[in-house]
């Protein structure tokens, strides 16, 4: 088959009203004739490709049509290894975008598979693999006589490993035996690994001789780093997985077992390989860390892998306790690894942790974003306040070498301290023009009575004519400090005539009688009609109604904003905040947000946005039934989607909505072995985890 031939039916496809993961698809056509092209093109085209058609595994309408291209190119011999890859990616990804129907792409890879079957026979060996990775992807049946065939051909272990994975996940009746028979010592890692791993994905029982298998061929990464199934490439991690997934006593006996088994391997690399599979362990399973911890602990006591020891200890929770000694001599030492100790004492032990924090706060970047709380995403403090590391404090604020992030920890810190801070004042005051927005709301906090009228001096002068991009700051925290709103006012007035933002529009509005002045600027801030907002001018929009409602006590203009962003949010990717947002402001208004109901209840069937819209509708209306809405809150429980306010929402429906069925539901998230928070920002999982696993117990026991 010539290129000729492969392209004759290119251009007749309309690429322009496809599309692919960045728009129209009408530079397909390009990327798929330079696949012919000399190898520099070649290689370049098909980097496109697996970004446009395969983007981190999503598939989309585009890929569809491409499907056909690929296959006859990789028949025609042209990149045949690369193109095969692709289409096997193809083929297996459940996650589309805008595909004609469910499972198109997988039933157009599958169409090619006269193509593809016949590359069985191929002379090279990393063809044979690669049509063998296609064919078994498209779960096609049809495909499963000449896998089965080649089977009792192949010679190549690498080969053989994917078509015993590939007749497992096809359900060939011979597969499950082929598996059990694969795992003998006898026969080459690379397909033992494969082996295990297919047993497990066939629903066997895992067994010790499964685990003692898997153990003898550590570090297994390697022997499946010429495999294209990317979800395999870390058998021990996928095994452990797998296994707690299947969420049995057993099976999570089976996962710590195998764990403790490849902790106390003879091979450092076969010990890092399980020290991940630790970690991931413990990150979806919440008895793992009890489990695991004497072994984790006994490697950091030897001095063993503290590196990578140390992510784990911090998803330890109170059972990292023990390793408080050993992360104090860690982080007693200087350079990176000391930090990161220091990072995990902070929150395994922060009383511990102060006086090392103290000692060295300039080198302690890291421990201390953990003691102060990570920018965007503050939790409750891990560190109490400490006099040590108060003065510590107080000297490094005057430093001139002071800068980046550091300013807003360290006056962050001091503000939750409060007026046990008080001592900080002087130097708070010093250096109120080097960070203007950052000390004027830690000065408020920590001001003591005494020293009140000093303090209101200083904000005031510096909300009148200190750096203009502290203006707000020192004004707000005048407000906050004394009442005093005549400079916030000034400000807020500035703010609102220049662009608004969400934050001084929700500030409008709490003054009360005091903002009644800024109703004109927040009429003028709202977005012009008629134009398609961006997610800040939606969010803005939300404040400045709820904050025009607050001010004015008039609900109409405040729900026909609130209606024109629930409306034009509803149809976004990006937009998800925004719409809890309407909703939650659409709660606040209460019973005259009445009109909003039917946009409201539009969000019930969306996990992510059903807990804001139930509470707005619990404000207006008294919401749905009771019953039904406590199983919708808790879906969105499970699902880990906006769960603070999903339990927030479900407290205050009462004891009449814990029906059996729904007690039940709350029991299982307060009781059960998997997380249901499992992303995040790192450190904050599974902290995150245990308070969701506390609120659901303080809802059942009420």
């Amino acid at each position: 088959m010539d290129h000729e031939q492969v392209f004759a039916g290119l251009d007749s496809v309309r690429w322009a009203e496809l599309e692919h993961a960045y728009g129209e698809a009408d530079d397909l056509p390009g990327m798929l004739r330079a696949l012919a092209g000399d190898d520099e093109q070649a290689a370049e085209a098909l980097d496109e490709l697996w970004s446009s058609i395969l983007h981190q595994g999503t598939v989309y309408a585009a890929t569809v049509q491409a499907v056909p291209f690929l296959a006859q190119l990789a028949a025609a011999g042209t990149r045949t290894v690369d193109l095969l890859v692709l289409l096997g990616g193809a083929a297996e990804s459940d996650d589309a975008y805008g595909l004609p129907g469910p499972g198109a792409c997988r039933a157009a890879v599958a169409a090619q598979l006269p193509l593809i079957l016949p590359l069985f026979a191929s002379p090279d060996a990393r063809v044979r693999q690669a049509a063998v990775w296609a064919a078994g992807s498209t779960g096609a049946a049809s495909a499963l006589p000449q896998l089965r065939r080649r089977w009792d051909e192949e010679p190549e272990p690498g080969v053989r490993a994917e078509l015993l994975a590939a007749l497992v996940r096809l359900g060939h009746p011979d597969a499950v035996d082929a598996a059990r028979t694969a795992i003998a010592p006898g026969e080459p890692a690379e397909l033992r690994v494969v082996a295990a791993m297919a047993c497990l994905d066939a629903g066997l029982p895992w067994t010790p001789a499964h685990r003692d298998t898997l153990v003898s061929l550590l570090p297994a990464d390697r022997h499946v780093a010429g495999r294209f199934d990317q979800a395999r490439t870390e058998p021990l991690h996928h095994v452990v997985d797998t296994l707690l997934r299947r969420d049995t006593d057993q099976d999570r006996s089976s996962a710590y077992e195998l764990i403790q088994a490849a902790l106390a391997a003879g091979d450092p690399e076969a010990r890092k390989e399980a020290l991940w599979a630790a970690e991931h362990a413990c990150t979806i399973s919440r008895s793992a860390p009890g489990r695991l911890a004497p072994s984790l602990l006994s490697l950091l006591k030897a001095g063993e892998h503290t590196a990578s020891l140390l992510p784990i200890l911090d998803k330890l929770g109170v059972h990292a306790q023990p390793a408080a000694p050993a992360l104090a001599a860690l982080a007693a030492a200087g350079g990176d690894l000391a930090d990161r100790a220091l990072a995990v004492l902070v929150r395994v032990a922060p009383q511990e942790a102060a006086p090392l924090l103290a000692r060295d706060l300039p080198d302690r970047s890291r421990a201390l974003a953990a003691a102060c709380g990570f920018p965007g995403n503050r939790r409750e403090r891990d560190m109490p306040y400490a006099p040590e590391l108060l003065n510590a404090i107080r000297i490094r604020l005057t430093d001139d070498e002071l800068a980046g992030n550091e300013p807003v920890w360290l006056t962050g810190l001091l503000a939750d301290w409060g007026v046990q801070a008080a001592a900080a004042l002087p130097e708070l005051t010093a250096v109120m023009d080097r960070f203007p927005a950052a000390v004027p709301r830690a000065l408020a906090a920590v001001c003591p009575p005494d020293s009140r009228d000093a303090t209101a001096a200083v904000l005031r002068r510096a909300a009148a004519t200190g750096p203009p991009e502290g203006r707000y700051a020192a004004a707000d925290a005048l407000w906050n400090l004394t009442g005093e709103t005549g400079p916030l006012v000034h400000e807020l007035r500035r703010r609102l005539e220049q662009s608004a933002g969400p934050e001084a529009c929700r500030t409008a509005g709490a003054l009360g009688e005091e903002g009644a002045c800024l109703v004109p600027q927040l009429r003028s801030a709202l977005t012009p009609a008629g134009r398609k907002r961006t997610v800040p001018e939606l969010d803005a929009d939300i404040q400045t109604a709820l904050a025009l409602w607050r001010l004015t006590g008039e609900a109409t203009e405040a729900v026909d904003v609130l209606g024109g962003v629930l409306a034009e949010a509803s149809d976004g990717t990006w937009t998800r905040w925004s719409l809890r947002e309407a909703a939650l402001a659409a709660a606040h208004v209460g019973p005259a947000a009445q009109a909003l109901t039917p946009a409201l209840e539009g969000l019930l069937d969306d996990p992510s946005h059903a807990p804001a819209a139930i509470s707005a509708l619990q404000a207006i209306s008294g919401g749905p039934d009771p019953v039904r809405t406590a199983e919708i809150l808790l879906t969105s429980v499970e699902r880990n989607a906006d769960a603070d306010t999903a339990l927030d929402a479900l407290g205050a429906l009462g004891p009449e909505a814990l029906t059996p069925t729904v007690s039940a539901r709350l029991k299982a998230l307060a009781e059960r072995d998997l997380r249901v928070v499992t992303s995040g920002v790192e450190p904050e999982m599974v902290p995150a985890d245990e308070r969701l696993r506390e609120r659901a117990r303080k809802l059942l026991g009420a």
